[in-house]
């Protein structure tokens, strides 16, 4: 298999890797074979993920132009992935010239390519580190560079918490993330669940079984369980809802003509008080 210029040499590229997957998903082109393969095999058991990822890149954005709306200019994204068109800097910028935004990411190509992307932006950097290490996160040079945590922040928390185990204490990692932000701060989160996805349990679990095979286990939770994410936040209406349903932009939004697919995940933001 052969290496792209721009494949970090640290990186093992026969192994597949969650942000590149999702990166393929996109339409991307900052994945490798064995990427594309890892896809392609849990596609055969839930043919609409590119749809269900599409849905969560819209759902990003709308939450961050809502942000914004609500006088927040500051953005921490967690989980942030290799970069496409429309990323959180560029719609946060374009709607509040100044913004700051901070990615964070572990996977090494989703770090060198944000890195990339936002080499001439001084409002924006990017932060090699796990959530399920939070403390890392916010002691980090970039962070404490460009975020003021004494003002409100948005954090963005879209399609990463599923591949965190229960083993790891995801809440745990949540709460201490809220416990550092500002009063009126706001948590952006979207999650897979069984929940809404057009196909049976055991069809889906098929792409489940995928993600375990390529170690990165992908934690279906119920709707209930996704909600303890935002306690001791106030939720924004209209709560934690199947994707397209959370604030569509067209007043004309009708639900009967989304694709199916769109429906597959929760997505909601809360306030803290």
């Amino acid at each position: 298999m052969e290496r792209p210029a721009w494949a970090p040499r640290s990186i093992d590229i026969s192994v597949p890797s969650v942000a590149r997957i999702y990166d393929f998903y996109l339409g991307g082109s900052h994945n490798f074979e064995a990427d594309r393969e890892a896809a392609r095999k849990a596609m055969e058991h839930v043919p609409g993920l590119p749809k269900i990822m599409q849905a969560n890149r819209a759902f990003m954005r709308r939450a961050v132009r809502f942000a914004v709306e609500q006088g927040i200019t500051q953005f921490l994204d967690i989980g942030s992935g290799i970069p496409t068109f429309g990323n959180v800097h560029e719609v946060a910028q374009s709607a509040s010239p100044g913004a700051r935004v901070v990615y964070v990411d572990h996977d090494p190509v989703a770090v060198a390519h944000s890195r990339a992307v936002i080499a001439e932006n001084p409002d924006a950097g990017v932060v090699a580190a796990d959530l399920r290490k939070p403390q890392e996160i916010l002691d980090s040079p970039e962070v404490q560079r460009l975020l003021d945590l004494k003002r409100p922040v948005a954090l963005l928390l879209v399609a990463i918490l599923h591949f965190v185990e229960d083993a790891d204490d995801p809440y745990r990692a949540v709460a201490e993330l809220r416990d550092a932000l500002a009063p009126g701060s706001l948590l952006v989160l979207t999650h897979a669940a069984f929940e809404g996805i057009p196909l049976s349990q055991e069809q889906v679990q098929g792409a489940v079984d995928v993600y375990k095979d390529i170690r990165n286990p992908l934690i279906m939770r119920s709707h209930n369980e996704i909600a303890r994410f935002f306690e001791g936040y106030d939720m924004v209406e209209p709560g934690l809802v199947p994707m397209p349903r959370w604030r569509p932009e067209s007043e004309n939004w009708d639900p009967d003509e989304e694709d199916p697919w769109a429906f597959s995940q929760f997505g909601g933001v809360g306030r803290t008080a």
